[in-house]
């Protein structure tokens, strides 16, 4: 049997373009969407969902090109920008009856969530982003020896045909590389969960590969964009975060309190996939959150 997250109901949702996603939908109040990481699914959310839910509508997306979400063929750089991948997010809401809700994301799902924040801050109340920086600040931050740690981002920026040719040859060993070495709590990822993550990447490496393609380039110009116009995070904003400064030479906070006035910003001691080996401390930060 699949794992999935208790008491949540499975939707597929239509967002538009032709495009639908997979989302698990659980309890009742007011809305908090929750978006995953790499190389994962919604069900990284399990734990956080379920606690959640005694008192929010909670609701856990497949991000276009991951899980059971449609996976549309990147025919141009928009396809998987994460402008595009927000709206998908504001769109999915909007069908499930919410035209405002919270938004936390990890990894890839925290990018997403950013953007969604900068177009659409109308819309979303509240923004946790789980262990990253903003796409632009990440690539400023990589240089030197130290950035050999994000390979996968310099792998997936190449043109289409090598990376996805590279990475399908053995997609278990390059994905299963990133479920060891970014977890501190190796149990935190049981083998059932692990086996779906990996089923769940290796249907989807060409689309993956563009999702990241689009952050080496269409995701940095509209950033870069943003940070001529001024434009920054009006919502409440928490960050967790690993303490990647410190290896990386940085100073994290710094660098999201230029995009988020009303930042609280939190250096943590787990593993990157926080939401898996520290739910409670997640649980505990998104709920001081909702209350700002």
């Amino acid at each position: 049997m699949n794992p999935r997250i208790e008491g949540f109901d499975h939707q597929r949702v239509p967002v538009g373009d032709g495009v639908t996603l997979h989302a698990a939908v659980g309890g009742s109040g007011s809305p908090v969407v929750l978006l995953h990481g790499f190389p994962q699914t919604h069900l990284m959310w399990r734990h956080v969902a379920a606690d959640l839910a005694a008192d929010h509508t909670v609701i856990c997306p497949d991000l276009r090109g991951y899980g059971a979400s449609d996976k549309p063929v990147a025919t141009d750089p928009s396809v998987y920008s994460k402008r595009t991948m927000a709206a998908d997010i504001v769109a999915l809401a909007r069908a499930l009856g919410h035209d405002r809700f919270a938004l936390a994301g990890h990894d890839r799902g925290a990018l997403v969530a950013v953007r969604a924040g900068l177009d659409h801050p109308d819309v979303v109340t509240h923004l946790a982003a789980l262990d990253v920086l903003p796409t632009l600040d990440m690539w400023d931050v990589m240089r030197g020896t130290s950035a050999a740690v994000g390979f996968h981002l310099y792998l997936m920026a190449q043109p289409p045909g090598l990376p996805e040719q590279l990475i399908g040859a053995s997609p278990d060993t390059f994905f299963g590389h990133f479920l060891d070495i970014w977890t501190r709590d190796p149990d935190a990822i049981p083998a059932d969960v692990r086996d779906a993550y990996l089923t769940a990447s290796r249907e989807a490496v060409p689309s993956i590969v563009a999702d990241y393609r689009a952050s080496a380039g269409v995701d940095v110009e509209h950033d870069a964009a943003d940070r001529v116009a001024g434009t920054r995070l009006r919502m409440p904003v928490t960050v967790l975060q690993q303490d990647w400064g410190a290896a990386l030479g940085f100073d994290a906070a710094a660098l999201w309190r230029a995009w988020a006035p009303d930042l609280r910003h939190t250096t943590v001691s787990c593993g990157h996939f926080m939401a898996e080996e520290a739910p409670a401390e997640v649980v505990k930060a998104l709920r001081a959150l909702l209350d700002r």
